[in-house]
């Protein structure tokens, strides 16, 4: 007896198969009226549709939140003080139903109406693979391309890639929600560094998928860039911590080399 399963094309049992796993999309706000809209925009315009979206709002001041309920109404919010963008994300984790997480905070949004359909398809034609990963651009407040991150995504994601740095933007970093772990709050600005660490120590680097495409577009106006140099401070201490302290200084001189041939060109 042949089922009906059967009878189905194989592109249509594929898609259907890619339909099957919810992704969570989870964004951070705090009085982010100015910048949410463009976050929202691509969300709305995304070909696939499997995925819920998680607002985690810092009790905003201006009409953040009625913004979202006006623009994006299916998205499950909540406004509430929290004590500061990390535990916010954790309080985004916790509500999360998907199978696979990936943040998308205000002022960032996904590249193409079809961003979500190519991790969805990476997770269905990969057998569920732990990090599915892309590469980011940077842009403005009118969203114009000021040029790709300094750092690209590896060709192959492991562990030791990140003693180079955050060679993924954070909001390019699809992950599993069996290996994600909480963010250590005790950081203020590189717990997503620490974060990633973490996932790839538990990730198996053969379940780690590079899209080879751009899936971000990263407004260049976050909380890293205006305390950059505090930022940094805590990103070495987090490599040390993990790579050992001499290997971290001795890297770092590379970092700023290549930081002076940028600023030279």
């Amino acid at each position: 007896m042949i089922n009906a399963e059967s009878r189905v094309s194989p592109s249509i049992s594929a898609k259907r198969k890619e339909c099957d796993t919810l992704i969570s999309v989870i964004t951070i706000t705090y009085n982010a009226a100015t910048v949410i809209a463009p976050t929202l925009e691509s969300l709305n315009d995304q070909s696939f549709r499997n995925f819920e979206h998680i607002v985690v709002d810092g009790a905003s001041t201006d009409n953040t939140v009625a913004l979202i309920r006006e623009m994006s109404p299916d998205s499950s919010v909540v406004s509430e003080p929290d004590k500061g963008l990390y535990d916010a994300m954790n309080k985004g984790m916790a509500r999360a139903r998907g199978k696979y997480l990936l943040f998308l905070n205000a002022g960032d949004s996904l590249h193409s109406c079809d961003t979500l359909a190519a991790y969805a398809r990476a997770i269905h034609t990969n057998d569920h693979p732990h990090i599915v990963y892309a590469d980011t651009v940077i842009v403005n407040a009118e969203r114009h391309i000021l040029g790709p991150r300094h750092l690209s995504a590896p060709s192959h994601l492991t562990f030791k890639s990140f003693a180079k740095g955050m060679l993924v933007c954070h909001q390019a970093f699809m992950v599993s929600k069996e290996i994600a772990p909480e963010y250590n709050t005790s950081y203020r600005f590189s717990a997503d560094y620490e974060w990633t660490l973490r996932c790839l120590k538990k990730a198996d680097p053969c379940k780690n998928i590079n899209l080879n495409m751009v899936a971000i577009d990263y407004l260049s106006d976050g909380l890293t860039d205006r305390n950059h140099r505090a930022s940094l401070k805590e990103r070495f201490h987090i490599m040390s911590a993990y790579y050992g302290t001499i290997p971290t200084i001795l890297r770092h001189l590379g970092f700023l080399l290549r930081a002076l041939r940028r600023r030279l060109s």
